[in-house]
């Protein structure tokens, strides 16, 4: 049997590992770090297509994660990235006729800077809740909707009302249609109004992080390049600058489509405002979600095999909960004493 100082030292170990795997243990946020679609087995693709159905209402920045989704189609069955699936299984339409992912492209009109009718829309598309499923009695099946901003995210921030006109009536369409899983969205960036966009985009993070909602982070996935290279300074066309302020320094997609290999590394694809490399990784980071929304529990973690200053930072922590321990034991022993 663990003594009580023995599973105490071990927790802490634990929880230091599964702290930078779990670091939103209820929401489901879909960022950079969840576009390798080459973890992705077949059986999770097959699993989401067999059981979503899904409802997306954007204008021309959100169709870039659907054109992506059309690029994906032909680039997976060349085997682009390695991959080797069975032909077409990246396929999509509405209905989800043959065997595709069933997901219906502007099923809503408009898109999240236009409050209420986003909602009204919604509402109006689902249908009134059906008391049973949870989902609206207009869209029996659909039981995923997501909706993407076009440019008016800043304005909201800064106007006070981004929880008005967008958190809050989301949150209020979750309990409404209990059966639907609503997919939150960041906007996209916008370095001309840098402040407002980047405090309105951790609010969404923090809310969504904070209420275990899903969040499909769209500005985090274009701030980052395939290499996890992060851009702080940068555009939605994927230009980065020295600072808000500063000099043009390149544009990160096109260098790195530049250097790797068309149809091997990436894919052209129709990208609205940007370039066919970010639409690549929103395609990857939405087939992340549909597995994850279906059930995937993600790819296995390995446990970090620690070097040397590691190990002397890991030494270090368990000498703390050791002391800990220790400490509490003779507190413990005093206070028997003292009684």
């Amino acid at each position: 049997m663990l003594r009580r100082g023995t599973v105490l030292v071990i927790t802490i170990v634990l929880t230091l590992f599964a702290a930078s795997v779990c670091a939103a243990q209820g929401a489901l946020i879909i960022d950079h770090t969840c576009t390798d679609i080459t973890q992705i087995p077949e059986s999770a693709i097959n699993q989401a297509k067999s059981s979503l159905h899904i409802a997306y209402g954007h204008t021309s920045h959100g169709s870039q994660v659907t054109e992506g989704m059309t690029g994906l189609v032909g680039f997976a069955n060349g085997g682009g990235l390695g991959l080797s699936l069975p032909t077409d299984i990246f396929v999509w339409n509405d209905g989800g006729t043959g065997g595709a992912l069933d997901l219906e492209d502007f099923a809503m009109p408009g898109d999240l800077d236009d409050y209420p009718e986003w909602v009204d829309n919604t509402r109006g598309y689902l249908g009134p809740p059906d008391s049973l499923t949870g989902r609206g009695t207009s869209q029996p099946d659909v039981n995923v909707v997501m909706w993407a901003w076009c440019s008016a995210l800043d304005d909201k921030y800064n106007a006070g009302t981004l929880e008005s006109e967008y958190l809050i009536p989301m949150s209020q369409l979750e309990a409404d249609y209990p059966g639907v899983v609503f997919v939150y969205q960041t906007g996209h960036l916008n370095l001309g109004k840098y402040a407002a966009t980047t405090a309105g985009n951790q609010l969404i993070r923090d809310y969504c992080i904070n209420n275990d909602k899903v969040l499909y982070d769209f500005a985090d996935i274009e701030s980052w390049d395939p290499d996890s290279v992060f851009y702080e300074f940068a555009e939605d066309n994927c230009d980065y600058y020295a600072s808000v302020s500063g000099p043009l320094l390149g544009n990160w997609a096109t260098e790195w489509q530049g250097t790797h290999t068309e149809n091997v590394d990436w894919y052209t694809c129709v990208a609205p405002h940007t370039e066919p490399l970010n639409a690549n990784q929103k395609a990857y980071a939405a087939w992340w979600m549909w597995t994850r929304l279906s059930g995937w529990p993600g790819p296995p973690v390995d446990v970090p095999v620690l070097g040397g200053w590691g190990k002397v930072l890991l030494a270090g922590l368990l000498a703390a909960a050791a002391s800990a321990v220790l400490y509490r034991r003779r507190k413990a022993a005093g206070a028997r004493i003292r009684g």
